[in-house]
Formats: C-alpha cells, sequence, structure tokens
C-alpha cells in the first residue's frame, strides 16, 4: 500500500504543480510496476559495466525509473518540457523525506546535477562515484517497492 502523504507533502507537491513542475493523473500502479521492474532489470546490468562513468549512467536511469514508479503511485507526472529530472528529484525528496531514504533521495538530486556535468563538461566520474550512485538506486529501489504481499 502506498503511504498516504502528510499535509506538508501534499502542500510541497501542490507547489510543484502550480509552478507547472507536475501535473495530476490518476494513479497508475500497472505503470509503477513497469517501472519498477525496469529499475530491478537495470541494476541487474551494473555490476558487469566495467566503465564507471557507463555503471554511474545505469544507476541513475534505474533511479529515474523508481522516481517515475513513485509518481505513478501517487498520481502524478512531470510535464513536458526542459526541467523533468529536476522536478522528479524534488517529487523524491518530498516524498521520501524520513530516514534513511531522505538521503538517497537527496543524493540522487546530486547524481542528476553530477550527471549533467559528465555529459555537458565532460567531468568524469569515479569508481566511488559509480559505487554510490549504485547503492543509492538499490536502496530508493527498496524504498519503493511494496512488500510482497502487496501489489
Amino acid at each position: 500500500m502506498t503511504p498516504r502523504l502528510r499535509a506538508e507533502q501534499r502542500k510541497a507537491i501542490d507547489a510543484l504543480i502550480v509552478d507547472r513542475r507536475l501535473e495530476p493523473v490518476p494513479v497508475d500502479d500497472v505503470r509503477a510496476n513497469a517501472f519498477l521492474t525496469l529499475a530491478e532489470d537495470t541494476l541487474i546490468d551494473v555490476a558487469h559495466v566495467r566503465l564507471p562513468q557507463n555503471r554511474y549512467n545505469l544507476a541513475y536511469d534505474a533511479s529515474h525509473a523508481v522516481g517515475e514508479a513513485l509518481l505513478a503511485r501517487y498520481g502524478y507526472r512531470t510535464r513536458s518540457g526542459p526541467g523533468q529530472h529536476e522536478a522528479l528529484a524534488r517529487f523524491l525528496r518530498i516524498v521520501l523525506d524520513t530516514p534513511p531514504q531522505d538521503a538517497d533521495a537527496r543524493h540522487f538530486d546530486r547524481m542528476r546535477r553530477a550527471r549533467n556535468q559528465m555529459h555537458y563538461e565532460a567531468r568524469p566520474v569515479s569508481t566511488a562515484d559509480a559505487d554510490k550512485a549504485a547503492r543509492t538506486a538499490l536502496a530508493l529501489l527498496s524504498a519503493a517497492t511494496p512488500p510482497k504481499d502487496e501489489p
């Protein structure tokens, strides 16, 4: 079962809607589960990739898929246009705001910025960064995956 949003979380999400970063849509558990499966499948490959930047990208993609799953579970989607990944990062920080998941949600936003630097400024990614990204993706997946006895 998806945890209910607290009043302060709803208020923060409402601000993203007003800012035209998110929009409400029907809750879609099928879409959520498909994104969780995508994240799981992507994480399987991380251990088999040699170059840190490629491992980092896969871990980022898995984390992003987890964010998409949570958006679908709560009945939101990012609006089309620039800033979708940043809006997703903000959403994750709102929804996963208690320890230990809050640290992983904040790290996803750092991953997003580092990935942009890698893509647009050719900044390298270290093995340690790639390892941390993989751990973050796994933790986010765990936080977003309902217990086996739930849908």
